[in-house]
């Protein structure tokens, strides 16, 4: 097995959810960890608890879904931590309603954030993936990128354009000795409701992702170290990950 002792990994979405998970696991495997997201105090939390631990990470205030940022988020972490070896796309946000109900403001929010978040920040750090010799991209999906779901439409059409996206790069970039995946998980306890403006949907999403069997975010954050730390010949393209007791078909 490789490792990932040394290495440094920007994680989008580091404040919450899986995006903190992951910044913790890959932390405590050894990398130095540079973590965005839009709120500081959240950011400012997750890198104490890693210092805590021993290891070494930096928060960056940043929003994903301006390129501006994103692109300033990869310099940043360049400047401080010398190098960009893994890149995790984990912000993301939801919203309930579909064409005729959701305006378009919510359509580009949920957009903006899951698909154009992903694309501005694999765009700048490719060329320090390239710099550092090859590297690894895990953009986190959901099963809503496989089977749509008319309340959640823009959910649906972001984790979709994230599907196709992560493999079109994957084929582009593996030459580059960039593996590129993605991890598609089901019901999993997040703040992911949180973003959801109807709070009757927002509670209906809350009540889904922490139903009794629902994985917790730590779960998708194991699937991430795997991935990582196999050798550099082997690129899982993509995991999906739902709990024991979902029986749905797809």
């Amino acid at each position: 097995m490789a490792t990932v002792m040394g290495k440094v990994a920007l994680v989008t979405g580091g404040g919450t959810g899986i995006g903190e998970a992951a910044a913790i696991a890959l932390a405590a495997a050894g990398a130095q960890v540079a973590i965005t997201g839009r709120r500081k105090e959240r950011l400012d939390a997750v890198v104490a608890a890693i210092e805590a631990a021993g290891g070494k990470a930096l928060a960056i205030q940043s929003d994903v879904s301006k390129e501006l940022d994103a692109f300033a988020a990869v310099e940043q972490t360049v400047s401080a931590l010398g190098r960009i070896d893994i890149v995790i796309n984990s912000a993301g946000v939801n919203e309930a309603g579909g064409i005729q109900s959701l305006d378009l403001d919510g359509w580009r929010k949920v957009i903006d954030i899951n698909l154009w978040g992903t694309i501005y920040t694999c765009k700048a750090a490719i060329p320090q993936l390239k710099a550092a010799g090859g590297g690894d991209i895990i953009n986190i999906s959901s099963t809503a990128g496989r089977r749509a779901a008319g309340l959640f439409a823009s959910y649906a059409t972001s984790k979709h354009g994230v599907n196709g996206f992560t493999e079109s790069i994957r084929q582009e970039l593996g030459g580059d000795n960039i593996r590129v995946s993605v991890v598609e998980p089901g019901a999993t306890e997040t703040e992911i409701a949180s973003s959801i403006s109807d709070p009757k949907w927002s509670e209906m999403i809350q009540s889904h992702v922490s139903k009794d069997g629902a994985m917790q975010a730590s779960d998708i954050a194991e699937a991430i170290l795997f991935i990582v730390s196999l050798p550099r010949r082997a690129n899982v393209s993509q995991i999906l990950i739902r709990p024991t007791t979902d029986t749905a078909p797809m």
